[in-house]
């Protein structure tokens, strides 16, 4: 069955109503062919034999266009202004037999995908319908359900400004040029900032210079140029090499190509030849690499930074302290020459007594039969004897012999042992009475042994011989006071010089006649180079007290004794 064969019954046909019908349950054809219709008021037949066929087609015309409720002439060509959002058709259909019957069915195309549902409507109405060409397609049936040609309505709707192709070509132009001034800007801002940074790297008070990632010299700055008198074509490459003092060229280039290789930051100090005086200055030269974000070197970047003021600063500090050093030695050897007589008359007597054994033994071996025994004893009194003599040569060469700084582990109340074995002579010769209250188990430390042997020898000479014209008593303290050590010397001689306390710890300051005036500020240097401080305060009565700490945990921040300040 066709759309033809359709047949749409109505009142004209003899139906009591249309209300009430369903299909498939209400429509019944009898053996005569009729058809019979339950509605819900009652039963109607229609006898489709009977039944009139309209053979004429119905005659469709489009009776208004508007847009946005403005009327539009229908005659071609047909624009629609832009930026319309609303769009109504009107049309109609004539039919001789059956107006009521008659059914639309329209379509828009470029628009529609299909023929819209048939209906009686006389009205299409689109929303939102762009710009360009389309046509306004309508068809309608007659009362048998047949369909006449479309009637086609060809119209056009102007696009507005933004969506012309002269304002495309126009915006593509424009974001064309606006592209390009965007870029020559752009390039102009770079060249403005690498010239800022040229200027920068130009002026800095320091020589510059970039590498490849395989370290040849690519840049280098104006300050290099000035220094070495090399170009920047000169020194590319490995053109740098020839301003490289020969004797850090080896040295240097080395530890530049295992910077290279292992991508560490580069340090070295080289000395480079100045063009203008030929002389060669000492730099401190740093690099870094620049990495991509994969991590693989890209560049180095460098600095060379003049440090020849600072170098020779150490080497006058290094001839300082060589000279602080024989000052040192200097003043042991002339402590040394003031107890010669004490150390003769100290090393005369386990001489004199190992002689005097060393008789007894012979006769003891003259007897007949040798009395063995005898003999024995007065041989191990020898042995005895010479250990005293060379235990006192050791100290006191220990005292005169002129050797670099080496610390270790001391016991300091030890020390103080062999200072009082030491001076004993010298104490005697002044009448001069030795005693002490030493701490038991004071914790070792590191320090310098000879050092400190010199400091407990200066401060207990100088006790010494504060007394020596009335006699007195020396007195040796040590104990632990908040964690560090504290010595004391205490005599009771003549006193500190008034309002002159702090200044008798100066280089060349000296109330002796024959003194020196190095003792006290080479202790004080010594004392301080292992962490420590002396002082010294009056004595309630008669004479003075030098007081000194030592850390019981040495940091030392100098592997030198800063002794004396020469100014």
């Amino acid at each position: 069955m066709t759309e033809s064969d359709l047949r749409d019954y109505g009142l004209e046909d003899g139906l009591a109503g249309r209300q009430g019908v369903k299909r498939f349950r209400s429509v019944v054809t009898d053996a005569q062919g009729r058809v019979w219709f339950s509605t819900s008021q009652g039963f109607s037949v229609v006898d489709p034999n009977r039944a009139h066929h309209e053979t004429v087609s119905v005659v469709v015309q489009v009776e208004a266009f508007s847009a946005d409720g403005n009327a539009l002439d229908l005659h071609s060509p047909i624009r629609v202004p832009p930026d319309t959002h609303r769009l109504i058709f009107s049309y109609s259909g004539i039919s001789l037999s059956d107006p009521k019957r008659i059914q639309f069915r329209y379509k828009l195309d470029n628009f529609d995908k299909d023929w819209s549902g048939p209906g009686s409507t006389r009205a299409a109405v689109y929303t939102n319908v762009g710009w360009g060409s389309y046509t306004f397609r309508v068809m309608a049936s007659n009362s048998a359900g047949l369909w006449n040609q479309s009637v086609a309505l060809p119209f056009s709707i102007a696009p507005t400004l933004y969506q012309t192709r002269t304002f495309r070509i126009l915006l593509a132009a424009s974001l064309l040029l606006g592209t390009w001034i965007l870029y020559r800007w752009r390039v102009h801002q770079l060249k403005s900032q690498e010239k800022r940074l040229r200027d920068v790297v130009e002026t800095i008070p320091a020589m510059t210079f970039t590498a490849l990632s395989d370290g040849s010299c690519k840049f280098v700055n104006k300050r290099w140029t000035e220094y070495t008198g090399l170009s920047v074509e000169q020194s590319s490459g490995a053109g740098w090499q020839r301003a490289v003092h020969p004797e850090d060229l080896a040295h240097y280039s080395e530890k530049w190509r295992i910077s290279v290789a292992t991508g560490q930051l580069f340090e070295d100090e080289a000395r480079f030849r100045c063009a203008a005086d030929g002389e060669y200055r000492w730099f401190l030269v740093r690099g870094v690499p620049l990495r991509d974000p994969h991590g693989k070197i890209v560049k180095w970047y460098g600095t060379l930074t003049d440090i020849e003021d600072r170098k020779r600063a150490e080497q006058e500090r290094e001839r300082l302290r060589q000279l602080e050093d024989d000052l040192a030695h200097i003043n042991r050897v002339s402590m040394l020459g003031e107890m010669a007589a004490s150390l003769a008359h100290e090393i005369k007597q386990p001489i004199a007594a190992a002689i005097t054994s060393a008789n007894t033994c012979i006769e003891w071996l003259a007897h007949v039969p040798p009395n063995l025994d005898r003999a024995r004893a007065a041989a191990t009194r020898i042995d005895r004897y010479g250990n005293r003599a060379a235990q006192i040569i050791d100290r006191t060469r220990s005292l005169y012999k002129k050797s670099p700084s080496q610390r270790e582990m001391v016991d300091v109340n030890g020390i103080v042992h062999e200072m009082l074995t030491l001076l004993k002579g010298e104490a005697d010769r002044c009448s001069v009475a030795m005693r002490t209250e030493l701490a038991s188990e004071l914790p070792k430390i590191i320090a310098d042994r000879v050092q400190l042997q010199q400091v407990f020898m200066n401060l207990m000479l100088n006790a010494i011989e504060a007394m020596q014209d009335s006699g007195g008593e020396l007195t040796m303290k040590s104990q632990l006071q908040d964690g560090q050590l504290l010595f004391s010397v205490s005599d009771s001689g003549v006193g500190l010089p008034t309002e002159k306390v702090e200044q008798i710890f100066s280089a060349f300051f000296t109330t002796k006649p024959q003194g020196s005036g190095m003792g006290l500020a080479i202790s004080r240097s010594i004392v301080e180079s292992h962490g420590g401080r002396l002082w010294a305060t009056a004595n309630d009565g008669r004479g003075a007290t030098f007081h000194f700490t030592l850390p019981t945990h040495v940091t030392e921040t100098s592997s030198q004794v800063n002794l004396v300040t020469l100014e």
